[in-house]
């Protein structure tokens, strides 16, 4: 049983005609598609398609310049390169100088707070010793006799 409509019509059975594709049209690149220099050819007499091997490309890059640069423009760019190097290692440098005047200063501060501590904790031990010099000093009151 047929779930939409019945099986009593039939359609006319499919036709095979052989149409050949239209070559492809150059200049259009999609997204994916490398750009050749050489056109593709479509041969229409038969089912197999042919085609020419590309011509390789020029590839253009930064690092990679095809045209010849003045000397001075080299020179140039060499200098400036260096000053650039120079430049970050100076700011290398001054980051570890001032990494290390900060630990200096922590170093200094840690030892101003010990020797506070040290300066209180010598006035402690001088109030005591004086207290106990004053308990010393009436000792032998009975040496006169």
């Amino acid at each position: 049983m047929p779930l939409f409509g019945s099986s009593k019509t039939t359609s006319p059975p499919p036709q095979h005609t052989t149409t050949t594709s239209p070559p492809p049209r150059s200049g259009v690149t999609s997204l994916f598609s490398r750009r050749r220099s050489s056109t593709e050819h479509v041969h229409s007499t038969t089912s197999t398609t042919t085609t020419t091997a590309p011509a390789p490309a020029k590839r253009h890059s930064i690092l990679h310049k095809t045209t010849a640069e003045d000397s001075s423009i080299t020179n140039a760019r060499s200098s400036l390169l260096q000053a650039e190097a120079a430049e970050r290692e100076a700011d290398r440098a001054l980051l570890v100088a001032r990494n290390a005047v900060r630990e200096a200063r922590e170093v200094v501060r840690r030892l101003e707070r010990e020797a506070a501590e040290e300066a209180r904790l010598a006035k402690i031990k001088q109030g005591q010793a004086k207290a106990i010099g004053k308990r010393g000093k009436a000792l032998g009151r009975h040496d006169h006799v």
